[in-house]
């Protein structure tokens, strides 16, 4: 149960920044990304929401500070990442020079790291308010942080193979060729 909380932070965590990633595409409009007001009210918003969603007791309550500082230092450092992203694809046009892959793996590695630390700080921070939370908050919580694998445990991809979406790039459902 104790690794349920830890991933379900996690997620929250995760669910909560990838705002800092998504893009919206509306079927009349072209892509649309998410300025970092957007982004920040999401994050709020998701918090919010697992918090009002767990009715933690008194006791409990005083636990949540902790979680709560440790899941926004996560998402701000995701959203930071992504909006240096945005400013780089901005100033990309204007100057055409040859992508380094050595260095991107190293900025890729670096990011992994802070990710790994921050990460490790939710489950720190979570750990105590865990301990306390009874059998229908944890559910409630894995829930809320959509950890409960739906869609039969493959999460989407499964989603998107009960809606036909499963064919390969030539059309077909099972690799032969015919649909």
């Amino acid at each position: 149960m104790k690794r349920v909380l830890l991933a379900g932070v996690a997620a929250l965590a995760i669910a909560g920044s990838t705002a800092a990633y998504a893009q919206h595409r509306h079927w009349m409009h072209g892509p649309m990304r998410m300025n970092p007001e957007d982004r920040a009210a999401f994050l709020d918003a998701r918090i919010a929401a697992v918090h009002a969603g767990l009715k933690l007791t008194a006791d409990q309550e005083k636990l949540w500070p902790p979680v709560e500082a440790a899941v926004r230092d996560f998402a701000k450092l995701r959203i930071d990442r992504a909006n240096a992203r945005m400013e780089a694809e901005k100033n990309a046009d204007a100057q055409q020079k040859p992508e380094d892959l050595v260095a991107r793996l190293r900025e890729r590695a670096d990011n992994m790291a802070a990710s790994a630390a921050a990460l490790k700080k939710i489950a720190d921070a979570a750990d105590p308010l865990y301990k306390t939370l009874d059998d229908g908050q944890k559910r409630r919580l894995t829930l809320l942080t959509h950890m409960d694998r739906r869609f039969g445990g493959e999460g989407w991809r499964r989603h998107r193979f009960e809606r036909g979406f499963d064919r390969d790039d030539r059309g077909d459902r099972d690799g032969s060729g015919r649909l």
